[in-house]
Formats: structure tokens, C-alpha cells, sequence
């Protein structure tokens, strides 16, 4: 048998099945009228942002990307727990909009924005982190053109990169932000404009477990600001130091220490530089935030066995899940933690592949693990569901459609 990753904490059984919110998963695809369905804890989400607020400098302010998980019900929470927003294309703008935030704590990153992307942001007060300098061209023209003082930050492409991150951002050749060297001027550009001069923008990774490592990533990211703030002669109002705390996903992973990152950086803080004085801090995180929160229900449809191997069928997939399924920026497949949600407490009693409903043999949720013994109508459950999954899966592939979303 092939090992599972790790259940996040929070979670228990009533009765024996899988409970969120203190409700059986039964209950709630019950409500929720079929499978499959997305669940998403708003008190682990609580938690998780207490624990930040609790381990970080307080100087330190914390934004939401919205990429992770944009379901509205989560941006209307996120919008009482966190002092900003990230988004990264102008339908997150409209998402954002639409759950009643505050456009002016929003900021737009992004390699490829188009005219009427830049023109929204614009007009709604969303800071723009421009990509190139073509991009800072358009804005300032657009923005002349609108009657309107564009908000404009500088996503900067720094000279080192995130060690152990499971997804480089900086670093080398790269489609994000403004290679370090070319940063001055295009500041001294956007000051004597007159455009509203915001900060700099510096990610160099994500996914990272080792907390060093973040925190030398954090060293170096204010040292890169220090210096070309220094350059640029202007002062720095604000810098996003991007995020890099990932969660553990696969067999052996161990969480982040938080207490490690947050301790290493409050050092950091308490020595900066007369240039960064005044300075505005803030870490921006989606899966950190959410991807714990999240479990995905499928109902096991057909069970079957092929060559002596059992295969429990659901009716979900990699469709909704194509990061469990190993197809979302793996390189080996590995197995996201899993259970039978209607036997969560029950002994392993066979290894058995789950697997989704589509006609691939990419669409694997778990491969060859030990589980309670299934059957039809038992309730599989994905755990790590929260962030890059119901909007980063081809969910009408093969025309199957979206999975529910429901925030309890």
C-alpha cells in the first residue's frame, strides 16, 4: 500500500462519519441535494488567521489572493479577517467587487493585463502591480485618458528565489515583474508622472514548508527593497513580501513552524534601515489560509476489482481535484490525504484505488492506499481541498459540469 498525506487538524467523527463544523458530511451533501461537494470550515479559517495574527510582527498587515479560492461566501469572510486583497485578472476584480470589499485595499498582479483590465483597476482605485515597463506605459496613458491618478506598485523580479519552494516566482529568467536592475528608473518614471507612487511587490515562491528558508527569503526580500529604494531616491510607502508558507500536502510533510517565521522576521524588522522606516508591510497567502479549511465529498458510485486491485469509482474526479490527481504541477504523484468520510474511524481493512468518473486514466483521487472496506453509496473525502481546486480544475471536461461549494 502506498501512504496517504496527512489529515489537517480540526477534523473528528460523529458517530462515526466524517464531521465539518461540528455537522456530519452526511448532513450536509444531504442539504446540499448530491455530490460532489466542496466543504469549507469557516472556523478553521478563523483559526488559521488568528494564529498568523498571533505568530507575526504586528506591524505586519496580511492580504488574501483570491486566486486560491474565490467562492464568495469566503470573500465576504475574508473581508472581516484580513486587511487586503490580491487579485490577478479583472474577473477576480469583479468577484471581489461583488463581495462588497473595499476596492482601495486591493491590489492587481499579473504578467499579460489587458486594456480593459487596466482601465477597471484604474478607475476603481486598485492598485496595479505593473509587470513591465510596456505595462507602466499603458497604464499611465490609459489612466491620462480616464482623467484619473493611477495607483501604481512594481512587481519586481528579485535575483534569488524561494529554496524548497514548490512553485518558483522569482529568480532568473521570468514572465513576472520587472527584473531588480531595471527597477530605479521605472520608479523616478512612475514618481515624476505623477501617478500615486505604492510600493514594490516581491515574490519569489510558494508552497515552502521549511521555515529558514522562508525566513532568509524574507531577509533577502527586505534587503532588495532597502536597496532599491535607496536607488530609486524615492521614499517606500509599501511592500508586499509575498507569501511562501505552504501546507502539508503528502506523506512525510510536516507543517511550517509558524512561531520560527514569525520570530525570524520581527528580528529583521526591529533592524531595518532608516529608508524602510516608514515603510507599510504586509505577506500575502491564499493556500496557507484556506487550503486546510477545504474537504471535497464524492459518493463511490461502482466498486470493482481489476487484476485483484480494488477500484472504488465516485462521482467526482480530477475534474474538480486535478491537483489530488497528480496532473496540477506534480512531478511524481503522490497521494493528498484521503478517507472514507462515512467510516472515517474505522481500521484499514483493504489498500484500494480511488478514482473519479471520467474517461482517462489521468482521473485518480488516491492511488492504492489502505482504506476501510467501501461501498456503493460510502462518501470519499479529499482532504487539502480548500485552495486551487473547484476554480483551477477543467470542471467541464468531458461536460461534466462544476462540484456544489458550500461554507459552513
Amino acid at each position: 500500500m502506498k501512504p496517504l498525506g496527512p489529515i489537517p487538524p480540526g477534523f473528528a467523527a460523529i458517530d462515526g462519519v466524517l464531521a465539518i463544523g461540528g455537522t456530519p458530511v452526511t448532513r450536509l451533501v444531504e442539504a446540499a441535494g448530491s455530490t460532489p461537494l466542496f466543504v469549507y470550515s469557516a472556523d478553521l479559517i478563523r483559526q488559521r488567521v488568528a494564529a498568523l495574527r498571533q505568530a507575526m510582527p504586528e506591524r505586519l498587515s496580511l492580504h488574501y489572493a483570491v486566486k486560491a479560492n474565490p467562492f464568495g461566501p469566503i470573500l465576504k469572510l475574508f473581508s472581516e479577517l484580513v486587511d487586503g486583497f490580491d487579485i490577478a485578472s479583472g474577473g477576480e476584480l469583479e468577484l471581489v467587487r461583488d463581495a462588497g470589499i473595499a476596492l482601495s485595499t486591493v491590489s492587481f498582479a499579473g504578467p499579460g493585463k489587458r486594456d480593459e483590465e487596466l482601465c477597471a483597476a484604474i478607475s476603481a482605485g486598485v492598485t496595479l502591480n505593473l509587470e513591465s515597463e510596456a505595462e507602466a506605459e499603458r497604464a499611465l496613458r490609459l489612466a491620462e485618458k480616464l482623467g484619473k491618478t493611477p495607483r501604481l506598485a512594481i512587481r519586481v523580479n528579485p535575483d534569488f528565489d524561494l529554496k524548497g519552494s514548490g512553485m518558483k516566482m522569482g529568480g532568473g529568467a521570468k514572465p513576472f515583474g520587472i527584473d531588480a536592475q531595471r527597477v530605479p528608473a521605472l520608479v523616478r518614471q512612475i514618481v515624476s508622472s505623477g501617478a500615486e507612487w505604492r510600493g514594490f511587490h516581491i515574490f519569489a515562491g510558494s508552497q515552502a514548508l521549511d521555515a529558514d528558508a522562508i525566513a532568509e527569503t524574507q531577509q533577502q526580500t527586505l534587503a532588495l527593497a532597502a536597496r532599491l529604494t535607496e536607488e530609486s531616491g524615492a521614499p517606500l510607502p509599501h511592500c508586499n513580501l509575498g507569501g511562501g508558507l505552504g501546507i502539508p500536502y503528502f506523506p512525510g510533510d510536516e507543517p511550517v513552524d509558524l512561531d520560527r517565521v514569525g520570530e525570524k522576521l520581527a528580528e529583521e524588522f526591529a533592524r531595518l534601515p532608516d529608508s524602510l522606516s516608514q515603510t507599510e508591510f504586509c505577506i500575502e497567502l491564499g493556500r496557507y489560509l484556506v487550503g486546510e479549511a477545504g474537504v471535497y465529498l464524492a459518493r463511490i458510485v461502482d466498486r470493482k476489482e481489476s487484476h485483484g486491485e480494488v477500484f472504488l469509482i465516485t462521482d467526482g474526479g480530477l475534474h474538480h481535484q486535478l491537483a489530488a490527481s497528480g496532473n496540477f504541477g506534480t512531478v511524481i504523484r503522490r497521494n493528498y490525504p484521503a478517507a472514507i468520510a462515512t467510516r472515517f474511524d474505522a481500521p484499514v481493512e483493504e489498500a484500494a484505488h480511488i478514482v473519479g468518473c471520467l474517461c482517462t486514466p489521468l482521473d485518480r483521487l488516491s492511488d492504492n492506499a489502505g482504506f476501510p472496506r467501501a461501498q456503493v453509496g460510502d462518501l470519499v473525502a479529499i482532504f487539502c481541498a480548500g485552495a486551487y481546486g473547484a476554480s483551477a480544475s477543467p470542471a467541464t471536461f468531458l461536460g461534466q459540469g462544476p462540484a456544489q461549494e458550500t461554507l459552513v
